[in-house]
Formats: structure tokens, C-alpha cells, sequence
């Protein structure tokens, strides 16, 4: 857990560092409410005003941000986010980049920014005496291009044996190292040509940056070799989806609250108190974590995706799983929720996921006993006994869930959860109305 430095010391190093990298230019970054990234670039000589005043910008075009007749904002820098991008030239035209907070020209906070719909959340459990750190595994494929879903390998999870994606995942590690960014491992995942990298565990803010830098740095990579990465969950017919397992746990200073010694699983009160939140929320939550038409093409049985609503210490059916306790590893004690995409926008999946646990903790809510069983392979009146739910089954119904969840609504706010949902509704609309090609070649014949 390291130390930030203060605003002015912050400043001091973005300045002092574009100067000694002689940086020509530095993009500001910051995500419209479906978690697309966006950005401006400014030359270097703007650099300390923008770090003094920040930059005015129009953000009527931007998803979620404004009406057209209240579009005036300012992006304001956040110095601790400054790095080099190291696929520009590095010498005589370095390029540098900075994630923003955006606020209005009153100087308040924008509502509608994701970033700020996320420090609310981590406020309000700092208000509890938390600090929420989380650690995503983001799933992604490699394919030829971007108009088919031909593969670059046929690797599966795990294989040792060079392939055509091994270069370029050694040097999207590479990348992301030289950009701040630690990272535990990579690996070949299940499906063909899927692939997997994994950050270090930090707090969620960091983290959400992180992804969101994480998935260019996937694709730039990927374009640099003339193939194309992508986090679309479910690309491909008959083969597992990609996901984004969120790690997340509670830290007391430098201790993490879910660990109990001599609680039931060795976990605490409060950390069942969390899970049950998580899983009495999850269908209300859904639609964030996993936003898109294609996302629920990826909840089906039989690719490892999570379908019903339980939770387990082994089984890796579940919606939920807590890892195996190790002797002298308790600050590694967390859940892992399963059913989140790599597609998602990372600032508001981890504020649902907090939100939904915190209200667990306040609700002095309690988990019903863990499944251990495979719950694919339990008769539908064995779940209906033992209470295990399910997720929505479509974006459709994920947004009827969502639309009533007055947990979802105080997570997001008012702005940003209306915006989201009529967006979600949009999207349903247009999906729904298509004739698929499934449909002519099963129906045109017949009827």
C-alpha cells in the first residue's frame, strides 16, 4: 500500500518529468458512462495551466455527460495519474497521459462521471472506516481481424507450448509494467485464442484506471502485430465467453476485514454480512456489471459463466467463490463474483459491487450455507428449495431489474442511473427488432 504524494508534489513531478522525457504532448482520458474511453490531446507548453485550472471542453456529444444547453465542463487533471505512453516515440516527441475528473464550470463535480460516481461509493465506505481494494481478471481474444472470429492459436488454458499470442501478451506485460502497473500473471485461457492478463490487487479506484488502461494497451498491442483483441463477452458460438472475476475485499488500516480466525470459514461477521449482499442484490446489479446484448450470450450454462445465485469456498459454478484460506495469508482473504464482463465500465461495476455489500454489512444480512455442489446439475426443485435464484436471463429483463432497484439508483445517482438506463433500453430496442440469420435459415424454409 504506498504512500500518494501531495497535490503540490504531484504537480511538481508531472512537471518536472515531461520536461526531462521531453514530452510534446499529453492526452487527458476520462470515460462517458458505458466505460468508452475518451480523450484530447493538449502540446505540453498547456500542461501547467491545465494542471493549475484544467481544460474547458464541450460535453454535449459525450454518452451521458449533458444536453446540449448545459455543455460547457472542465476536465481537471489527476497528477498521480501521469505516464509516458510507450508505444509513441519516446525521444524528441514523447506523449504522456493523465486520467481527469470532470466538473462544472461552477467547479462542482460533473455527476455524470463514472470517476465520481466511484469516489461516492468509496467515500461512503471510508465513512465506515474502509478502504475497498479489488483485483479484476479481464478475459480477452485475439482474432485475425476485426470483420470475422478466425483464431490466432488453438492454445488451451494454461498450455506451455509457444504460440502465435505469446509474443504479444509478453509485451502487453511489458507495456503495462513500463506504465505503473504491476501485474501477478498471464496465461493462455480455456477457449481458443483466449488469453488473460492479471493486475496486482489494489484499491478500486487505481484499479478502475487500471482497466480502463489495461484494455487499450490489450488492443494497441494487438494492432501494432495487425491482429485485433477483443473484450466482446461472447464472441464466438460454442466456446466459453470472456469474463471479469472482480477480487474485492475490505481493508481496516492494514488489516482486512473479512478475515476471522475463529469465524465460520474464517471469515467475519461483516464479510458474510458483504456476501449476502452481493447475492441478494446481484439481479438488480446485472446490468451494470454486465451492460451489453452480447454480455447474456456469456451467462449460459455449460461455459463456466455463472447462471444462479449462490455462493461456495471451492465450487467455481457459483456466482460467488471464496478462495481457499491459506496459514499466514489472512490479508488475502476476499470474494470473487463471476458473473461481471471485461466489456463493463469499470467505475460503476466496482460502486454496485461495493454498494451492494455495504448494504449487506448495514442490513446485518446473512448468506444461506455455501453450495459445494455442482449447481448446473441440480434438478430445478432442489434449487427452488434450497433458495438459489438466478441472474436475468437477457439485458431486457436486467433492465426491468435494475430500473427498480433503489440500491442501484443511490449507487449510480439519480444522473448517471437514468442516463444508463434509457441508453440500456435503446440498445434492447434496436437488438430485439433485427431478423438474425438464425431466424431466416430456420424459419424462412418452413413457414
Amino acid at each position: 500500500m504506498t504512500t500518494k504524494k501531495s497535490k503540490e508534489e504531484a504537480r511538481e513531478y508531472v512537471l518536472m518529468t515531461a520536461k526531462e522525457r521531453d514530452v510534446k504532448f499529453v492526452r487527458l482520458w476520462f470515460t462517458d458512462i458505458l466505460g468508452v474511453l475518451k480523450n484530447f490531446a493538449l502540446p505540453v507548453e498547456q500542461l501547467e495551466s491545465a494542471l493549475n485550472d484544467g481544460v474547458g471542453f464541450d460535453g454535449s456529444s459525450i454518452q451521458g455527460f449533458a444536453r446540449i444547453d448545459e455543455s460547457d465542463m472542465i476536465c481537471i487533471p489527476d497528477a498521480d495519474t501521469f505516464q509516458l505512453l510507450p508505444w509513441r516515440p519516446q525521444e524528441h516527441a514523447a506523449v504522456a497521459r493523465m486520467f481527469c475528473d470532470i466538473v462544472k464550470p461552477d467547479r462542482e463535480p460533473l455527476e455524470a462521471d463514472p470517476r465520481f460516481v466511484l469516489k461516492i461509493n468509496l467515500k461512503r465506505a471510508a465513512d465506515m472506516g474502509f478502504v475497498y481494494y479489488v483485483g479484476p481478471e479481464l478475459e480477452y481474444f485475439y482474432f485475425k481481424d476485426n470483420k470475422g472470429t478466425e483464431p490466432l492459436d488453438q492454445g488451451g488454458y494454461f498450455d506451455i507450448m509457444p504460440d502465435a499470442a505469446t509474443d504479444l501478451r509478453r509485451e502487453t506485460v511489458l507495456t503495462l509494467q513500463k506504465m505503473g502497473i504491476a501485474i501477478d500473471k498471464s496465461h493462455h485461457e480455456v477457449a481458443i485464442s483466449q488469453h488473460e492478463i492479471d493486475m496486482q490487487y489494489c484499491d478500486a479506484l487505481t484499479m478502475a484506471d487500471n482497466v480502463m488502461t489495461y484494455r487499450l494497451v490489450v488492443k494497441q498491442i494487438a494492432e501494432k502485430y495487425g491482429v485485433y483483441a477483443t473484450f466482446m463477452p461472447k464472441p464466438a458460438f460454442g466456446i466459453n465467453g470472456s469474463g471479469m472475476h472482480v477480487h474485492q475485499s475490505l481493508f481496516k488500516g492494514e488489516r482486512n476485514a473479512f478475515f476471522d480466525k475463529s469465524g465460520k470459514y474464517h471469515l467475519s461477521k461483516l464479510a458474510l454480512s458483504f456476501v449476502a449482499g452481493l447475492l441478494k442484490y446481484a439481479p438488480e446489479f446485472t446490468a451494470v456489471t454486465s451492460q451489453w446484448v452480447n454480455s447474456y450470450k456469456r451467462l449460459v450454462p455449460g461455459y463456466e459463466a455463472p447462471v444462479y445465485v449462490s455462493w461456495a469456498r471451492r465450487n467455481r459454478s457459483d456466482l460467488i467463490r471464496v478462495p481457499q484460506y491459506e496459514v499466514g495469508k489472512e490479508n488475502a482473504t476476499r470474494f470473487e463474483i463471476r458473473s461481471p464482463d471485461p466489456a463493463c465500465n469499470p467505475y460503476l461495476c466496482f460502486s454496485v459491487l461495493l454498494a451492494a455489500g455495504l448494504q449487506g454489512i448495514e442490513e446485518g444480512l446473512e448468506p444461506p450455507e455455501p453450495v459445494e455442489e455442482n449447481v448446473y446439475h441440480m434438478a430445478d426443485a432442489e434449487r427452488k428449495k434450497r433458495g438459489i435464484g438466478t441472474l436475468p436471463a437477457s439485458l431486457g429483463e436486467a433492465i426491468v431489474l435494475t430500473e427498480n432497484s433503489k440500491l442501484v439508483r443511490k449507487a449510480l445517482g439519480d444522473t448517471v442511473f437514468e442516463a444508463f438506463i434509457e441508453n440500456k433500453k435503446i440498445e434492447w430496442d434496436k437488438y430485439r427488432v433485427q431478423v438474425s440469420d438464425y431466424e431466416i435459415e430456420t424459419y424462412l424454409p418452413l413457414l
